[in-house]
């Protein structure tokens, strides 16, 4: 039970990680100390889909569920849980390219918009 409850700990967490690295620079534009936080996740967030590496909170949530009496599950995270919502078709290297893109792009955007705004608050 505890192990079972741990896991969907771990999930959640996973999931606002993932928000997190796609919308945490929108949260800058309220407390500048955040971009420190954020601009080094959305790079892990990168870094995991164009290298195809399983993220450590996967592996630990697998564990946990294993540890519960569950089955774990042999993809990443965005495999298991967000694909079957975005991409029914499978999750191929272009899609996770895709998505470091999209990662990338909104952020630069936000970021680009947040240094417009500090300048000209100066």
């Amino acid at each position: 039970m505890l192990f079972r409850l741990a896991a969907t700990l771990v999930l959640l967490l996973h999931l606002g990680f993932i928000v997190f690295v796609m919308l945490g620079g929108l949260l800058a534009w309220r407390r500048r100390w955040i971009a420190a936080l954020h601009l080094p996740a959305a790079a892990w967030g990168c870094w995991v889909e164009l290298s195809g590496v399983v993220c450590p909170l996967t592996l630990l949530e697998n564990l946990l569920r294993r540890r519960a009496g569950q089955a774990g599950y042999t993809q990443g995270f965005v495999e298991h849980y967000l694909l079957a919502l975005i991409y029914p078709h499978g999750l191929t290297r272009g899609v996770q390219f895709a998505l470091a893109a999209l990662v990338l792009g909104v952020n630069a955007a936000v970021y680009a918009a947040l240094l417009r705004h500090w300048r000209a608050r100066r």
